[in-house]
Parts: structure tokens; C-alpha cells; sequence
């Protein structure tokens, strides 16, 4: 698996994209004076906004100019709903602390957040558990709605305005490369044309616009991708009773994983990878059947076997000759009252990863530059990670008064988050085919993967490593 997703690297010239708005030429003899940006991110969702707050606070970047660009209208919020948005995402230590960076993670504690402090992960074709603790009983993680993370990136992007300048309903159609090498009628940055005709010129472009990047397409960048044969249903869900919900919940069902996480002390978020028929027909069945379908999902035992049952047993037995271990008390999740009206939605899941990450004057982050199943939870976290990687390369060549568009710290991005976000795409699709069937010769190999211990569970250890990052 890893070695179809680390695709071998290629350094051809930039090639024109096929017919499509996104126009890709490849040489610029404009004569005519575009703005210069030193820096542009395509693409303004959580990991484009992320990217600008984090250039317009860094230090070496108070002299630079950084432009957003952003398809969408900029949302204004006069307070925050009461209602809990279904679109949530699973946040990282670490992404919490790049967002504390330039100040964003100050607005999301002063608006609302869930920590957890332990990860349940059980099978329901046996007795097959994991439970991730910290042992100082520190946060793993937490749960925010992802239009507070974008309101506090927001409200950074406003306080920097003199360092990062927005524009809302812009949208890039046709990019031109520059000449590998200069001519006296040529420019040397990136040349980008904006849909109302303007053009503007950026010293390294860097495309955040999501899994079906124009800025990947027009650079010519091969993308190995499929779609799953699944659909994630999301909702919104009220629990039983008040508890104090500090545990994410994940079962791997025959079809897929289900897993609840908490948003307060009486709401949970679903999610809910399935096949689409089953998928379709959870989104249209009526609330109290959908309830009934999350509850049995939780706690029925009717996938159990005695054969799983019994190799979970005899491997766990020979495990513990090899490296004694402690077992985890298995919890019982909270039962689900209601859902959320209007709150069940549905999108289709698939895999996705760019050949390269860097060209001359380009960078790639985000799902522009690779796609997860959410079943480990770590797809913002991923760009994230990118957004401070790049950074951190760009950052050390402002400094040193370098060319920002240079290959010699570009390529340093690349190969820090390549290696990274491979291993992880690698275990990620690795468990999401290991757990999305009952095939009877896999039975050894899913007992395997869910054992109640932390020394001899590759793809868990694996994980784990990178989701505290």
C-alpha cells in the first residue's frame, strides 16, 4: 500500500492542464504591472486560513505581503448558534498548539470545545478492544465544530489585515508558470488570473482548494486517488442523560467503523462510514428508527463469533508469553435519545494522495495534497501538520533572505510531510479494508489489529504516534 501511494517522484516542466476553466500556460510576457505578492494561498478553508494567519504572525513575515484567495463569501457571525454544527473535527495536541500560535485557539476556548481524555476502539465481531489513555490523564485530543475553528481564524485574519489581505468571492481560472530560467520579456513569479479578469503575480503560490485542487491540476501534479465504496453519514445526537463525555467512542462494524464524539455533556457528534445503499438509507429512515439503528450499532452483539471470539483469545493468551501487558476495562458507550433535526447529512469517502508536493514557486497543503478516511480522525490534522512544516521552511528562508519560491527549502517541506503523511494514509486504508469486512481468513489478522494492549498492535502504535502530533 505504501509503496502505490509514494508514487516515484518526476521533475518535469510544469504541464498545461486540459480543457477546463483552470487554464494552466506555462510562459508570461505580459508587459502589463500585476500586484506582487510574496506569498498567495489558493483556497481559504481551515487549512488556507490556517496557512495565512500563521505567515501573517510570523516574525520574518511582518515585511511580506500575503494574499488569501477565497472562493466563498466571508461569513459574519454575530454570535455563535446555539445549535452544535454537524461538521465537526477531531483535533490534535499538536494542531492545537499551531493554533495557539497566532492566537486562534484563545477564540475557540472562549467559544466552545470538548476535550477527551481516552479513545474506545472495539470490534463488534469480537471481544477485541483498545483503549488509548494518557497516564497523567492530559486531554488527547479535542472536538470542535469546524465553523468555530473557522470563525477564530477569521477573527485573526481581521486583526492581521495589514499584513494579510483577503478576497472573498475570488476564485483563480488560469495560472501561468514561469521559465525555468530568465528573459528579459518574462516574469519570474507565478502569474495568476481571477475570474473578474484581474491578475496578480505571487513568489510562490501555495494551492489549499481541497481534494480536487485546480492548483494540482493545473500544475500538472498526478494524483493517485479512489473513492471507497462507503459514505460517511454525520449528525448531530442527543445522549440519554448528562454524563460527563469525555471518551470518543469507535466500533468496527462489518460494513465499517461508527464513532461517536462528545460536543458537551448531553451531545455527541456521529459519524458513520457505511456502504452508500445503507448510508442513503440511514439519512431518509425516520428519527426514531435512526436512533434505534445508532444504539444497536453501540451495544448489539449480534455480529459477535465464536471462532473470533476464541482466536482473540488464544492469540491474546500466546501475547502475553511474549510481553505481559495490562488490560483496559472495557467502558459502555452512552445510549442516544434523539437526533438533531436537519442535522443528518451524508458524503462519499475516498483516498487520495499528490506525487509531489513542491514545483518551482508552488506548494501544495492540505487535501490538495492528499485525502483520508475519516476513521482515524486525522484529516485537518494532517493539514495542519503541512501548514506548520511549511512554515517553519519558509519562515527560516525569510529570514536568511532567500528566494521564498526556491526549491532548497521547498523540497525540505516535502520530504518532512511525505514520509509523515504516506505511513499514515498507508495504516489508515490499510485498517479501513482490515475492518470493513467479515471475511472468515481475515478473522486472525482483525483480532490482531484490536488487541487490549499497547506493545503488539502495529497499525495502533502507528496511529497513535502520528495523531499526537
Amino acid at each position: 500500500m505504501a509503496a502505490r501511494l509514494a508514487v516515484s517522484r518526476w521533475r518535469a516542466p510544469l504541464a498545461a492542464a486540459g480543457p477546463g476553466p483552470l487554464l494552466s500556460c506555462r510562459r508570461w510576457s505580459g508587459a502589463r504591472a500585476d500586484a506582487v505578492y510574496d506569498v498567495v494561498v489558493s483556497g481559504g478553508g481551515l487549512v488556507g486560513a490556517a496557512m495565512a494567519c500563521a505567515l501573517g504572525y510570523n516574525i520574518h513575515f511582518h515585511d511580506k505581503k500575503i494574499l488569501l484567495l477565497e472562493a466563498g463569501p466571508k461569513k459574519v457571525w454575530e454570535k455563535l448558534p446555539e445549535t452544535y454544527s454537524n461538521r465537526v473535527s477531531s483535533i490534535s495536541p499538536g494542531s492545537a498548539t499551531l493554533l495557539s500560535s497566532f492566537g486562534a485557539w484563545d477564540h475557540i476556548c472562549n467559544m466552545r470545545y470538548r476535550a477527551f481524555r481516552r479513545m474506545q476502539v472495539w470490534d463488534a465481531c469480537s471481544e477485541a478492544l483498545i483503549m488509548f489513555d494518557k497516564d497523567n490523564l492530559d486531554d488527547m485530543g479535542y472536538i470542535v465544530e469546524n465553523d468555530v475553528i473557522m470563525r477564530a481564524l477569521t477573527k485573526q485574519l481581521e486583526a492581521a489585515s495589514d499584513r494579510v489581505t483577503v478576497l472573498y468571492r475570488s476564485k483563480a481560472v488560469g495560472y501561468t508558470w514561469p521559465y525555468p530560467f530568465t528573459m528579459a520579456d518574462s516574469s519570474p513569479w507565478v502569474h495568476i488570473t481571477l475570474g473578474d479578469g484581474s491578475t496578480l503575480q505571487t513568489k510562490l503560490l501555495v494551492g489549499a482548494d481541497g481534494h480536487n485542487s485546480g492548483v494540482r491540476q493545473a500544475a500538472g501534479i498526478q494524483n493517485v486517488s479512489w473513492n471507497y465504496d462507503q459514505s460517511a453519514v454525520v449528525a448531530t445526537l442527543h445522549l440519554s442523560e448528562a454524563t460527563e463525555n469525555n471518551v470518543a467512542w469507535q466500533r468496527f462494524l462489518p460494513s465499517g467503523p461508527i464513532a461517536l464524539l462528545p460536543l458537551s455533556d448531553t451531545l455527541s457528534s456521529l459519524v458513520w462510514s457505511t456502504s452508500h445503499e445503507h448510508a442513503a438509507e440511514l439519512v431518509s429512515m425516520d428519527e426514531e428508527k435512526f436512533v434505534d439503528a445508532i444504539n444497536s450499532a453501540f451495544w448489539s452483539d449480534a455480529n459477535h463469533t465464536d471462532f473470533i471470539d476464541s482466536a482473540g483469545a488464544m492469540l491474546q493468551y500466546a501475547v502475553a508469553f511474549l510481553k505481559p501487558t495490562k488490560v483496559s476495562a472495557r467502558q459502555l458507550p452512552p445510549s442516544v435519545a434523539r437526533v438533531d433535526a436537519k442535522s443528518r447529512v451524508l458524503f462519499p469517502l475516498g483516498l487520495g494522495h499528490a506525487a509531489e508536493y513542491v514545483r518551482p514557486r508552488l506548494a501544495l497543503i492540505g487535501d490538495a495534497a492528499h485525502r483520508v478516511h475519516p476513521l482515524a480522525g486525522q484529516g485537518v490534522n494532517m493539514g495542519f501538520g503541512d501548514v506548520s512544516s511549511l512554515v517553519h521552511h519558509l519562515s527560516a528562508a525569510a529570514f536568511n533572505g532567500k528566494d521564498l519560491g526556491s526549491m532548497s527549502h521547498l523540497t525540505g517541506y516535502e520530504t518532512d510531510r511525505q514520509r509523515h503523511n504516506t505511513a499514515l494514509l498507508a495504516a489508515t486504508d490499510l485498517l479501513k479494508r482490515l475492518y470493513s469486512t467479515s471475511a472468515t481468513p481475515l478473522v486472525l489478522l482483525r483480532t490482531w489489529g484490536l488487541q487490549a494492549t499497547n506493545a503488539v498492535s502495529p497499525l495502533k502504535e502507528q496511529i497513535m504516534a502520528f495523531a499526537s502530533k
